[in-house]
């Protein structure tokens, strides 16, 4: 853990900075080459400990399912659980993995694998090729990506898309924070509606059909 540690601080050697910018576009490179080509995608985020047979896992598994065939790609981190999931309801199916220390292993569903070095250029990534997003329940990374994507588009950084919260009774608690933030007058009202929040399949689908415009997808 210590040498861990040291490796992740030790950001005053402008040697290893070089090779890091080299490693960080490297990261860039391959998933800009590997993802040109891929229709309008949506990620879906969500627990690694999900398992199969579970009720999140199920909807997951169900929603990228009716989101293919819509015409759209499916991004996930390419791990187990709900990501899992949503690369076997997929067609075509894109994982962008990280390795970790545990949890983090390419789950058989993935199509198109793709590994990365840095957390923040697979999220780049994500938010590049993505028209649209889930946020299933999940732990620290699943609200990671949430506050980066809503951040985002509240400070205008990224045009808005759509995004669905699945899962009412899980984000409930996260929710009423939100509440909390607007009484500081630390978010505003218009904040609330950067998202939806839904238990429904076919809401979650067709809100997002409706609202993740893209000039290859004819919307049913």
């Amino acid at each position: 853990m210590k040498d861990i540690q040291k490796e992740f601080l030790d950001n005053r050697d402008l040697t290893k900075d070089m090779w890091r910018m080299f490693r960080v576009l490297s990261d860039f490179t391959d998933a800009f080459e590997e993802l040109e080509d891929i229709p309008p995608a949506i990620s879906i985020f969500g627990s690694a400990r999900e398992k199969p047979g579970s009720f999140y896992y199920e909807k997951a598994t169900e929603i990228s399912k009716k989101l293919s065939e819509k015409g759209f790609a499916i991004l996930t981190g390419g791990g187990p659980g709900i990501m899992e999931a949503a690369n076997k309801g997929a067609k075509i199916s894109i994982g962008l993995n990280i390795e970790l220390p545990h949890e983090q292993h390419i789950n058989p569903y993935v199509k198109i694998p793709l590994k990365f070095r840095y957390f923040f250029t697979r999220k780049v990534t994500f938010l590049k090729y993505s028209v649209g997003t889930v946020m299933m329940p999940g732990g620290f990374g699943t609200l990671d990506e949430l506050s980066e994507v809503l951040v985002l588009i509240q400070t205008k950084k990224m045009s808005k898309i759509p995004v669905v919260f699945f899962g009412s009774e899980f984000y409930k608690p996260l929710l009423k924070f939100f509440d909390t933030m607007l009484e500081y007058g630390y978010i505003d009202e218009g904040d609330k509606k950067l998202f939806i929040v839904t238990d429904d399949v076919d809401e979650a689908v067709e809100y997002i059909n409706k609202n993740a415009f893209h000039p290859k997808i004819k919307h049913s």
